[in-house]
């Protein structure tokens, strides 16, 4: 989608500031577990979306929330440990967390690309926003 040249982005850095409409380059990313996981997210009121860089190698270690979560790897590999099954999981793999259930991921040799999708909202994910950089995908 291209804009006219009197469109202007703002980017967007304050989710209670964040508009319907928004390029994902536009949203600041943060850190969830150390700076080998990046992820940038969009909020509604019951539901976080969030797009997650995991470097190659990257461990997400085994925890639980009480948010249900359903993702898709979008680029790289995934091995997905989920109440004791592990899978490796390619572009297109997908995953549903009921809530509180144990789940632990570590990211394949090119790092990966996901698509988490939270209800109700992350609100545990409070961390402070980083510089501003292009998003790995869509590359």
């Amino acid at each position: 989608m291209s804009m006219s040249p009197t469109e202007s982005r703002s980017p967007v850095s304050d989710p209670v500031e964040a508009v319907d409409l928004v390029d994902l380059a536009d949203l600041q990313p943060f850190s969830v577990w150390g700076t080998d996981v990046r992820a940038r997210k969009l909020e509604g009121e019951l539901v976080t979306l969030a797009v997650v860089e995991l470097a190659p190698g990257a461990v997400v270690p085994e925890h639980r929330h009480r948010n249900e979560q359903l993702g898709m790897c979008l680029r790289g590999s995934v091995t997905f440990t989920l109440d004791g099954q592990t899978r490796v999981l390619g572009p297109g793999g997908t995953w549903r967390i009921r809530s509180e259930r144990p789940h632990r991921v570590v990211a394949g040799p090119d790092g990966a690309e996901v698509i988490d999708v939270f209800s109700p909202t992350r609100d545990d994910w409070d961390f402070p926003f980083e510089e501003r950089t292009t998003p790995r995908w869509p590359g």
